[in-house]
């Protein structure tokens, strides 16, 4: 199913996205009781998609991302595939949701953009077995690593150049409906202004998401909420001021967001 997190007239909720957008009238929400990282009900209480406001679909404690998991981006980039997969963090202030903005930094004059899968897990875990990966998960969303490229390569670690405010748009929802066997093998593709500029399968990453579940969990906790980014296929580029960036995962559906300057 596809939880989705929003907003209507001031209340914030979770609910259950039903229908498509060719359906007569559209697709609804279907808000739940509690929350959907426990038993929950369905309340019945349906609002058309079109009358809510998305947010991002999880708050998470801490965004864990993965750095040249696709050997073809690691490449184009003039980078090798390192031994061990690199794992950075982007924090819970980087988060946004579909259609909310992305301020340009002021720090950067490069920001480029990173279509990824993103990993939402469902429980708190630690010291995950690779048997046991599909449990602590909840399902996947789309994600965009926003990267100050120019920052990334001259302060030689990642911490402004991928923590930035609004560099971490997640969305439209969570799909809960996705195994392991099928999320590894997803199409994956980003849009600037409609033009495509990346197209992958998450098939082609170097380290599954088991493989980064296990390494991530022998030195950390994850909490509920917490997010997984788990690389960005080759075809990386900049982003001006003015762009729409969309970035689609097959059975997921499409997260956008516009580049505005910063105020």
């Amino acid at each position: 199913m596809r939880i989705a997190r929003f907003s209507i007239d001031g209340n914030v909720a979770f609910g259950v996205v039903e229908g498509e957008p060719s359906d007569q009238g559209g697709p609804v929400v279907d808000i739940i009781k509690g929350h959907p990282f426990a038993e929950f009900e369905r309340s019945g209480q349906k609002i058309p998609l079109s009358k809510v406001r998305l947010l991002p679909p999880v708050l998470p404690n801490k965004v864990i991302g993965i750095g040249r998991n696709y050997a073809e981006h690691a490449a184009e980039l003039g980078n090798e595939v390192p031994d061990v997969p690199v794992v950075f963090f982007k924090p819970s202030t980087s988060v946004i949701g579909p259609g909310d903005p992305v301020a340009y930094p002021s720090f950067s004059s490069e920001v480029h953009h990173e279509a990824e899968l993103a990993v939402v897990i469902g429980r708190m875990c630690r010291e995950v077995p690779r048997e046991r990966v599909a449990d602590v998960i909840l399902g996947y969303t789309c994600g965009n690593d926003i990267t100050a490229r120019d920052a990334q390569r001259r302060e030689k670690q990642w911490a402004r150049a991928k923590g930035f405010d609004a560099s971490c748009p997640l969305g439209p929802w969570v799909e809960t409906g996705i195994d392991l066997e099928r999320a590894g093998d997803l199409a994956i593709m980003c849009t600037v202004n409609g033009e495509q500029r990346q197209l992958g399968r998450t098939s082609e990453m170097v380290r599954s998401i088991e493989d980064l579940i296990v390494h991530i969990t022998e030195a950390m906790t994850l909490l509920p909420g917490d997010v997984v980014l788990t690389g960005t296929p080759a075809g990386v580029g900049p982003l001006t001021v003015g762009d729409e960036v969309a970035v689609t995962i097959e059975g997921i559906g499409t997260l956008t967001n516009k580049v505005i300057k910063r105020g």
